[in-house]
């Protein structure tokens, strides 16, 4: 009799130690598609902001056509991005370099880089960044500490089980994350703008009491390439 009983004991405890392992599963689960949807909300407000950066730029550098249109095409190449974390990641780096070719005709422009439109635009660009990148490493993290449990014994049995599979991380290449976020760096009168990794700007501020120097001239009809 104390045989069956420690029989029905030791199968309740596997009972509920299956139950206690699915529902952590599903609880992380839940948690990976959150922190995806904050990843898609930055990465919805940076496609917000990039028709008025446009537009501002256009006002300065309307001849740039042939990058306006890259941006444009990258931009919606990259909403139209219904699919994996790892192809959306993918559609994202044609964009990051397309903007890195629109702040570098941007550079050409002091008068542009001074107006409080395009210094406001740039903010809100660099703090979404930011943003994006502080969903990304949380989303990141959260699909590492379930792909473990799918993958370790013997939670790796309850997700065979009930059909837990792991997930895919949002990784960006070399690339972007050379790329970055972009840096809004204020001197005395104009602000200047780079990607991370695509080298110092030369923008400096001018001594206290001494007049700023004027930026050397630029080909303003020339179309500069990113480096990422």
């Amino acid at each position: 009799m104390i045989a069956v009983y420690i029989v029905i004991g030791v199968v309740v405890l596997v009972a509920l130690a299956l139950i206690v392992s699915r529902n952590r599963f599903v609880s992380q689960r839940q948690l990976i598609r959150s922190s995806w949807a904050n990843i898609d909300t930055e990465l919805r407000r940076r496609y917000d902001l990039i028709p008025n950066l446009m537009e501002t730029v256009k006002g300065y550098a309307s001849h740039e056509r042939e990058v306006f249109e890259e941006v444009t095409r990258a931009r919606s190449a990259a909403m139209a991005a219904t699919g994996s974390p790892a192809q959306q990641a993918q559609a994202e780096q044609p964009l990051v370099a397309a903007l890195g070719r629109l702040f570098a005709v941007a550079e050409n422009y002091p008068q542009l880089r001074a107006t409080e439109n395009f210094q406001q635009l740039q903010a809100e660009l660099a703090n979404t960044e930011d943003r994006l990148q502080t969903a990304r490493r949380f989303y990141n993290n959260n699909v590492q500490d379930y792909n473990r449990r799918v993958q370790a014994f013997p939670s790796n049995t309850v997700a065979s089980m009930f059909g837990f599979k792991e997930e895919e991380f949002f990784h960006v290449d070399e690339a972007l994350r050379e790329a970055g976020a972009p840096r809004v760096e204020f001197g005395a009168e104009a602000p200047a703008v780079q990607f991370m990794g695509s080298g110092p700007s030369t923008s400096q501020a001018p001594p206290q009491g001494q007049a700023p120097t004027p930026p050397p001239p630029q080909n303003p009809g020339g179309s500069d390439s990113f480096q990422g």
